[in-house]
């Protein structure tokens, strides 16, 4: 840590011919006021009324960064006063601490608009809760087990970090739609739960499972990256598409077969059997 007082020490000491036994600050007004004569840039401004206060740290992790302005916020309420008051300032530090505060606040809500959002669309399409809950679900498990892949990796949510999640949401609602909508069709046709989903599986489901391996196998390659922010982007999102693509292949079905019951057949003369979909 440094600060001015350390600055005033290094000018009485050199006054002094560099002796150690004058590293001190001195009771003397006029002394002080000759250390200091030529302050280091940016170490006091013109009308002297504002000095910083410098800080090293070991690393810019958020654990650190939450700690000293805990620390600093502490220290300032117990020594503020009329006189001079302690303030947040700026420095690499201070813009990410303050950068992370807001990305703490924000990431819940950023993530309720963006499953709102896909909710509301998706129940417009469909006409159906339940349908909206089978595609919904295994997207919102694929953000909570990335957020915990982040966690277990020490990759900290950040500005560059925060958009992967709402990404994979994003990619992940495709295949959801693709796999429900033939499903739907299949059932429509009189086809039983069983029958339409491997049915579904032999057309949409190969699409889907070939996007999405494609897609992985392409970001996978991000992971050899020297830039560590590539490398990691590269995990996550080859974990998301994959992820997505098994909670629309195996997930959304599964869900299906508990909230989606097909309607029993009704036979009519002269017509064959039909059957609904019960939303």
């Amino acid at each position: 840590m440094t600060t001015l007082a350390d600055y005033s020490k290094r000018g009485i000491a050199g006054m002094n011919e560099g002796s150690l036994k004058w590293l001190a600050l001195n009771r003397n007004q006029q002394i002080s006021n000759m250390s200091l004569s030529r302050p280091p840039a940016g170490m006091l401004n013109f009308d002297c009324s504002l000095t910083p206060v410098l800080i090293y740290l070991n690393d810019h992790k958020a654990e650190t960064l939450s700690g000293v302005v805990a620390a600093a916020e502490a220290f300032a309420r117990d020594n503020n006063s009329d006189d001079i008051r302690f303030l947040l300032a700026a420095g690499n530090a201070g813009i990410e601490a303050a950068t992370n505060i807001v990305i703490e606040s924000a990431q819940y809500k950023m993530l309720a608009w963006v499953y709102g959002v896909v909710a509301l669309l998706c129940l417009i399409t469909f006409r159906s809760i339940r349908t909206v809950t089978c595609i919904i679900v295994p997207l919102a498990f694929t953000s909570v087990l990335c957020q915990a892949l982040m966690a277990w990796l020490g990759i900290g949510i950040k500005v560059a970090t925060l958009p992967v999640i709402a990404l994979g949401v994003g990619i992940g609602v495709d295949y959801g739609i693709y796999i429900y909508s033939r499903l739907e069709t299949y059932l429509k046709q009189g086809l039983s739960l069983h029958d339409a989903y491997f049915s579904t599986l032999r057309s949409t489901g190969k699409a889907v499972a070939f996007t999405g391996l494609t897609l992985a196998i392409g970001v996978g390659t991000w992971v050899f990256s020297p830039i560590k922010f590539q490398a990691d982007m590269g995990i996550l999102l080859t974990f998301m598409f994959l992820w997505n693509m098994l909670g629309a292949l195996v997930v959304l079905p599964a869900l299906a077969r508990l909230l989606v019951r097909p309607a029993p057949r009704t036979e009519t003369a002269g017509q064959p059997a039909t059957t609904r979909v019960a939303a």
